[in-house]
């Protein structure tokens, strides 16, 4: 059985214009006017698919195909459909649609499996509406409890029950889902990374996922008259921040062959005047290590080197996020993807993931794994992401060998 490329690539294009920036990449945050018209878009290829269709309390939606045996918990099989703003078109999509198309192709094929599986497409997973990431998956397993993903402030300032209550969406009750209805779960990914299109090879089988530490960072000072206010007098909290983001490369100097790295990638100023001193400076740190030894040393170090930053005049707070450990993948489900490879005649490499997926989440809790397809430069999280749709069908054939494996 062969993925199909044409309603492939047809899928890719229809999501690609769900976007606030049509002309500029991809930006479909979370319970937005296009996540609400891609939800749309995967609920009507689920009913062709002749899925039973139900989504969840938090918004993700699950295409389920019962087995023979009904009583047997389910194979989740799927990824996410938010975006970065502007972002590319394969980030996660690619993942869903390649759920969507193995689905169609077993409704085509008339066949069904003796485990129920279900095709799934997660919501909040980039963080880029609501700090922290990986939240339908956390709030679904019940990790995220339901009171804090009500209390989750997003970066627009609502609420996520505001927000989906602005994006008009009925949803069911929230509850975490209980993790014995659940098998395992298998993601396919573009790799969002150079290896596999440097080393001509067709598919990227993950073994671990890096872990990472999500933390908001607040500094504050005090306001005051840009002209007025001598410079010796002053508390400005945008200059204490910019002191303390410059240096922290520093901090992971010597753990970088344990690919430890950290970024500031989101940062607000209050009250944000051109001739107000700022009072208050917000900003996100990311760190991420493949090894719990070295991430546990870069946090130990970042938390010691903020707490320098404190004066009389300067505070300085840090609120976690997100903490997650680094993770393996399930090597049986590794052993049949390899199978496939070399019954199909497609190349692969071990690899090990220095992105954050949803598949990290569920690892900890049933057996899980994710697999990368080519992205070209490896390039992602930009307009100009790109993965050949000749390079997504070879994963999506890897994919449904696996599912009707399972």
């Amino acid at each position: 059985m062969q993925s199909n490329r044409t309603r492939v690539q047809q899928w890719i294009q229809t999501f690609q214009q769900f976007s606030a920036t049509p002309s500029e990449g991809v930006t479909r945050l979370t319970y937005s006017n296009e996540h609400v018209q891609a939800r749309n878009e995967i609920i009507q290829i689920m009913k062709e698919a002749h899925l039973d269709i139900k989504e969840d309390g938090f918004g993700n939606i699950y295409g389920k195909l019962v087995g023979t045996d009904s009583s047997l918990p389910s194979i989740l099989v799927g990824s996410h459909f938010d975006s970065v703003p502007n972002g590319g078109a394969f980030d996660g999509t690619a993942g869903v649609i390649a759920a969507l198309e193995v689905a169609t192709l077993l409704a085509e094929q008339g066949l069904q499996p003796k485990q129920t599986i279900e095709f799934i497409a997660l919501v909040e997973e980039e963080g880029a509406r609501f700090p922290g990431g990986l939240i339908g998956s956390r709030s679904m397993l019940g990790e995220l409890p339901v009171e804090k993903f009500e209390q989750l402030v997003g970066f627009d300032g609502l609420t996520t029950v505001e927000a989906i209550e602005q994006s008009g969406l009925t949803l069911p009750q929230r509850k975490a889902r209980p993790i014995d209805t659940i098998a395992r779960y298998i993601e396919l990914h573009i790799e969002q990374g150079p290896l596999l299109e440097n080393n001509d090879t067709d598919i990227g089988i993950v073994e671990s996922i890096v872990g990472l530490r999500h933390l908001v960072i607040t500094v504050k000072g005090e306001a005051g008259h840009a002209g007025t206010t001598p410079m010796d007098l002053r508390a400005d909290a945008l200059v204490a921040a910019s002191k303390i983001i410059a240096n922290l490369p520093t901090l992971i100097h010597d753990q970088t062959e344990a690919g430890t790295v950290i970024t500031v990638g989101h940062l607000n100023v209050f009250p944000n005047g051109s001739n107000v001193i700022p009072h208050t400076v917000e900003f996100t740190i990311d760190l991420r290590s493949s090894t719990r030894e070295s991430l546990q040393i870069a946090t130990e170090r970042l938390y010691d080197y903020l707490k320098l930053h404190e004066t009389e005049q300067i505070q300085v707070e840090l609120t976690e996020k997100l903490q997650v450990e680094p993770i393996k993948m399930d090597k049986i489900m590794n052993d049949y993807l390899k199978q496939s490879c070399k019954q199909r005649n497609y190349t692969f490499l071990d690899m090990h993931s220095g992105a954050g997926h949803d598949a990290m989440v569920f690892a900890k809790y049933v057996p899980s794994t994710i697999f990368f397809v080519p992205s070209h430069k490896g390039i992602s999280h930009s307009p100009k992401e790109w993965t050949e749709i000749e390079d997504l069908c070879k994963g999506i054939d890897i994919l449904f060998d696996l599912v009707i494996q399972e």
